[in-house]
């Protein structure tokens, strides 16, 4: 806290978006679009394939093994507005990445959308292990960057990253906030970035945050710049479609509104528990496959994150599961907790989330890869996670692309509802790619948007005649 008037004002003039904790703005909403691209590339050899399996399910452990506890969330009433940002599908649905623009002048950025992590990184220009040829982030370019000289280290399913924390005014879809935090990492697991992806932005609470910060969306949420306090995703699916590109047209991110166009009936809540309010985890009550009920107990809980490409699950859930397919085996050493059955075998998948409807999964996002002999992996892999606070599953893409998916910030809840065929038919090998967007806002004071005040100096120096004649 600034210890006087006088330097609250010269703050003021020299770093006019910056302040103790996160500004939020909002202007009328843009759209920014999504990427993605193949989980495995057609040159992939056998050793790409198990060597990236095997990095999906150790990550996972480290991203959600250790998490120890949340803090309930609380939120007010006033509303503001919408935003959409268009995404993109980076290699057949392994990840879907948006952008974001940041410092002043503001500079956009690919980032992967998370909602399974807290945190907003990208890579910095002082960048020295595995940038490579990414955009990174000149923070002596952004005359609103604050360094917090605070080391930053992060995991995640597929690598981790490490540098240090700054914070800086950051856009969305129309939507800024200024004084957010933001990890500028040097240090980036190999392949854990992409280019033109430079970071990633987490959209799970602030109770799971690694610095200890407010996310971009809660500042929003939180402080009513939405007219409805949620986000939602379409996230489109090009595995196995012959022709696509590593990058194709990825969705929508839809921040303040669910846009209706995407979507067909009513969206089915599911309440995240009281008290559980850090990972978006909601009751998984039973699994449908091959017309078999798998029933769960009320306490388990999975967490929906659309930063991982699979789903996992406890061993003796995912034995029960492949047990009632026909001729499925344990894949064997080589893909340790995958398991595999015959490709020409017509897989019915659903899952049910608490007192909801059942939500079938495709069998092209079932299938996740042919391994000779036709025999194909399924993409439900074994994942047993430890700690007293840890998920029981995580439910990533290969669920996520068969819905229109809800995060309603209060209640504090996740949504679903079928997708439109208009949604369905945005998949399409001649779509456009979205451009980068940069939104100008104007800082939100209690009731209606106003524009950002900044004292002029002449108003500053008299103000401080003012006080030092006041003075005895």
């Amino acid at each position: 806290m600034l210890p006087s008037i006088l330097f609250a004002l010269a703050a003021a003039v020299t770093t006019p978006l910056v302040g103790a904790s996160p500004t939020p703005t909002t202007s009328s909403g843009t759209s920014m679009r999504l990427s993605r691209r193949s989980l495995f590339p057609d040159d992939a050899t056998e050793d790409d394939i198990k060597s990236k399996l095997s990095s999906m399910g150790a990550g996972l452990k480290s991203k959600y093994g250790a998490y120890t506890g949340a803090d309930s969330i609380t939120s007010s009433s006033k509303r503001r507005g919408i935003g959409e940002n268009k995404l993109i599908n980076q290699n057949a649905d392994t990840s879907y990445f948006g952008t974001i623009a940041i410092g002043t002048p503001a500079k956009s950025f690919n980032v992967i959308l998370d909602t399974g992590s807290a945190d907003l990184w990208v890579a910095s220009s002082k960048c020295i292990t595995g940038c490579g040829s990414v955009p990174t982030f000149d923070s002596s370019e952004s005359s609103s960057f604050k360094n917090l000289s605070t080391a930053f280290t992060i995991k995640y399913g597929s690598g981790g990253a490490a540098g240090s924390l700054g914070s800086d005014t950051v856009q969305m879809a129309g939507f800024g906030v200024a004084g957010q935090t933001l990890g500028a990492v040097t240090q980036v697991t190999q392949k854990l970035l992409q280019s033109p992806v430079s970071g990633l932005m987490g959209l799970a609470f602030s109770t799971l945050s690694t610095s200890r910060s407010m996310p971009f969306w809660q500042t929003l949420a939180s402080t009513n710049a939405w007219t409805e306090p949620l986000m939602a995703f379409h996230l489109t699916r090009f595995t196995g479609v012959s022709g696509a590109s590593k990058l194709e047209v990825g969705g929508s991110f839809d921040m303040g509104f669910t846009n209706s166009s995407l979507y067909t009936g009513d969206i089915s809540y599911v309440d995240i528990p009281n008290g559980s309010e850090s990972f978006w985890q909601i009751p998984l009550t039973q699994i449908t496959v091959q017309g078999t009920n798998l029933n769960a107990a009320s306490t388990i809980l999975a967490v929906i994150d659309t930063g991982t490409t699979l789903i996992g699950g406890p061993s003796s859930s995912i034995a029960a599961i492949y047990s009632n397919i026909p001729g499925a085996q344990q894949a064997g050493a080589d893909y340790e907790g995958y398991w595999e059955y015959p490709c020409d075998t017509a897989i019915d998948i659903s899952l049910k989330f608490g007192d909801g409807p059942s939500w079938p999964i495709s069998q092209s996002d079932f299938q996740l890869a042919r391994i000779g002999n036709g025999a194909c992996l399924g993409a439900l892999f074994e994942l047993d996670l430890t700690g007293s606070s840890s998920p029981d599953w995580i439910i990533g893409d290969t669920f996520l692309k068969n819905v229109y998916s809800v995060f309603r910030y209060n209640p504090a809840s996740v949504g679903f509802a079928n997708l439109s065929d208009t949604a369905l038919a945005i998949a399409s090998l001649d779509a456009p790619l979205p451009s980068a967007s940069i939104g100008s806002g104007s800082i939100i004071s209690g009731g209606d948007p106003v524009r950002l005040w900044v004292p002029t100096f002449s108003l500053v120096f008299a103000l401080v005649l003012g006080v030092l004649a006041a003075l005895p």
